[in-house]
């Protein structure tokens, strides 16, 4: 078998697993963050948490992102490409959604890692420090960010014929290149969620001395722990895609070589297909990492959303024995 075929295999094989791997991410993933979404903004015991606020901007971020991949999967389906080479308000706007996206979800994971640091921290003056009102100025600044750096990369951006949506702007590209992907969305990220997060479980192992109600406890604990379980996924799928990065950056594959071309774009697709998990695994990976968590799944789901539709259809809600369920499901939250 000569290597122009095998390439051209290995190319298909390409094309087939980006298609069907990113179809069942995005499915899994707007169930998870749907109910990431749900859980954090319903449950009062989340509601004047600031990891919790940082995880809901994640999780909406996170929606965001397999609503544009499922577009784009629909779009590959009905028209054979994505869109993006016939029309440049596409192209463009891609790009800005894109970027805006992964500065979102990156940092916010930070933002939670960080949080936990300060919230688990003996130092009151630390504690005073970290509202939930600095928390959504924090969000505010990040994402602002996150826009007017996406909206600069797309209105550079230009469809190239042969090539596609590129930037082509020479400095951004080598911006782009040398330390957008491997720095700011890569390796500044990972350090920051990895450091900070292994700094929180370490005052959260000593936070049985502290003078603090039970509850305070239970739910230091329990985001701690969630937040610990996300950051080390974080950085076990976002590290190799960076490390991958840097050496394409460095030893980038020629066309001219087509057996080494589809080489490079299977590693390239396995890669990217490993960091898009980080879009789609929150929900389940705080469901397996707190008893808790799946305890409180369960409220939401059964307890809350479908005794109360039920009653709703059955017209079974009463004014005099309203505040008798809210008493009765405020306990079982906790």
């Amino acid at each position: 078998m000569s290597s122009s075929s095998v390439s051209t295999d290995i190319l298909q094989f390409v094309k087939q697993y980006t298609l069907w791997s990113g179809c069942i991410m995005s499915i899994f993933g707007i169930i998870g963050n749907t109910l990431n979404i749900l859980i954090f903004t319903q449950l009062k015991v989340f509601r004047f948490n600031r990891s919790a606020f940082y995880i809901t901007v994640e999780s909406i971020s996170n929606f965001s992102y397999q609503f544009i991949t499922i577009s784009l999967i629909i779009l590959t389906a009905i028209y054979g490409d994505d869109a993006t080479s016939r029309s440049l308000a596409w192209c463009r706007l891609r790009i800005i959604l894109s970027l805006t996206i992964v500065i979102t979800t990156y940092y916010m994971t930070c933002c939670a890692a960080i949080d936990q640091f300060f919230s688990t921290n003996y130092h009151v003056n630390l504690l005073q420090i970290c509202t939930l009102k600095v928390a959504r100025y924090v969000t505010i600044t990040l994402v602002s960010f996150g826009i007017i750096h996406s909206i600069i990369f797309g209105f550079l951006a230009y469809n190239i014929p042969l090539i596609g949506c590129v930037i082509s702007n020479p400095i951004f590209l080598q911006y782009a290149t040398f330390f957008f992907y491997p720095v700011l969305a890569g390796l500044l990220p990972i350090v920051i969620a990895a450091i900070f997060s292994l700094l929180a479980y370490r005052n959260v192992r000593r936070i049985v001395r502290r003078q603090l109600p039970i509850l305070r406890r239970r739910l230091d604990r329990q985001m701690t722990a969630m937040v610990l379980s996300r950051v080390i996924i974080f950085v076990c799928l976002a590290l190799p895609y960076s490390i991958y990065r840097i050496y394409a950056i460095n030893s980038p594959a020629s066309r001219s070589q087509p057996l080494e071309f589809a080489i490079a774009q299977l590693l390239q697709a396995i890669f990217f297909s490993l960091v898009t998990l980080n879009y789609t695994v929150s929900f389940y990976v705080f469901m397996i990492s707190s008893p808790r968590f799946r305890r409180q799944i369960k409220y939401v789901l059964v307890k809350k959303c479908w005794k109360y539709c039920c009653c709703l259809r059955n017209n079974q809600i009463h004014p005099e024995n309203i505040e008798t369920i809210n008493s009765h499901m405020v306990l079982e939250e906790l």
